[in-house]
């Protein structure tokens, strides 16, 4: 009787063991969770502030109009990662639209090849293409990159793929003007 004693004592410790383990695994991924939140929140502000710089940048250079840009202000404390969220650039009817949203998981690469915390999509368009049912859209991600996270673009038609900056901005918005 002393040895089904002694296994059963074993296995008893075995399942403590695995249960403390279960305990770290799950503060683990509480914390991994808070930091992909925070990290979706700058990324969230970077996007923005990358539009409101592009905007202002523009504007600057006008003369008889004002490119707009909607909202106005980004608060990242309020963003939800969960909902969708929309910005526009628009000037006289041309439109750039940019939505997106946070991943099922912490981390996907479901759409893109590099892994990624949030994704949506840039459209672009007036109404012109409108009337021929034509809308410039690209896939967009925040990607997790060895040299540092960066919002990208993907065309899904060319396979061109590239960072969202002022540049790819300029691009898009000649292609509506």
């Amino acid at each position: 009787m002393k040895d089904g004693t002694s296994a059963a004592e074993e296995r008893l410790q075995r399942l403590a063991h695995n249960i403390d383990r279960l305990a770290d695994k799950d503060d683990e991924l509480l914390r991994r969770e808070r930091e992909t939140v925070a990290m979706r929140r700058l990324a969230a502000a970077h996007l923005f502030a990358t539009c409101s710089a592009f905007v202002e940048k523009l504007n600057r250079l006008l003369q008889r109009t004002e490119v707009r840009l909607d909202p106005p202000a980004f608060d990242a404390d309020a963003f939800e990662p969960e909902m969708s969220t929309l910005i526009q650039i628009h000037v006289r009817g041309r439109i750039l639209q940019i939505a997106f949203t946070a991943t099922p998981e912490l981390v996907s690469t479901e759409e893109f090849r590099i892994p990624y915390i949030l994704e949506g999509t840039v459209r672009a368009f007036n109404q012109e293409l409108l009337d021929k049912d034509l809308i410039e859209e690209q896939l967009l991600f925040y990607t997790l990159e060895p040299r540092g996270n960066i919002w990208r673009y993907f065309d899904t038609r060319t396979y061109r793929s590239g960072p969202f900056d002022q540049t790819y901005l300029t691009a898009l918005m000649e292609e509506v003007i």
